[in-house]
């Protein structure tokens, strides 16, 4: 029986060692980060406050979806805020929100609050955002990265800005 048992222990290692010979053609590149830009951005009442963007390409559910909204210009640099983004009274009560949500397809922008036409249109209009999709398999990589940081999200997933593609809003937010 023993002999028998190291035989077919020896025939299994036979056939598991490896091949000689043309390894065959490369596998394809992995996913890359990418990053869309959306510009002149109003909210008004009649989108409800929100508007609604078609992804050119669909990815995958488990990719990462991060929004960021240009707050800013010091020094010639942009600075950009995550959303969600929220704004307060004085009094520390809520005034007014930009929030997102997303599918594979598509992402919506919005706001939020007790009386969004009241808010200035410095914050309603001519507004730029910029979506960030990651790939889900970065996530699991050991690469630490602040999320609420553009500037270091654009660093550690080596997303070349000049490839930032523009995205058109429709009219009617998607609710």
């Amino acid at each position: 029986m023993k002999k028998l048992l190291y035989l077919f222990a020896l025939a299994g290692v036979t056939a598991l060692t490896g091949c000689e010979g043309d390894p065959g053609p490369a596998g394809a590149p992995g996913e890359e980060a990418f990053v869309y830009e959306i510009t002149n951005v109003n909210f008004t009442p009649a989108g409800d406050f929100g508007v609604f963007f078609d992804f050119p390409d669909s990815f995958l559910a488990s990719d990462h979806v991060l929004v960021y909204r240009l707050a800013n210009v010091v020094n010639q640099e942009d600075v950009w805020k995550p959303l969600p983004e929220t704004f307060y009274f004085d009094d520390g009560t809520l005034d007014f929100m930009y929030g997102f949500d997303h599918t594979q397809f598509d992402v919506n922008v919005y706001m939020e609050g007790f009386d969004l036409a009241g808010v200035s249109p410095d914050f309603r209009s001519n507004q730029v955002f910029r979506v960030v999709v990651i790939p889900g398999q970065f996530a699991k990589s050991a690469v630490k990265v602040d999320l609420n940081d553009y500037k270091a999200v654009i660093k550690a997933y080596g997303i070349d800005e000049s490839k930032i593609i523009e995205l058109e809003a429709k009219a009617k937010a998607k609710k």
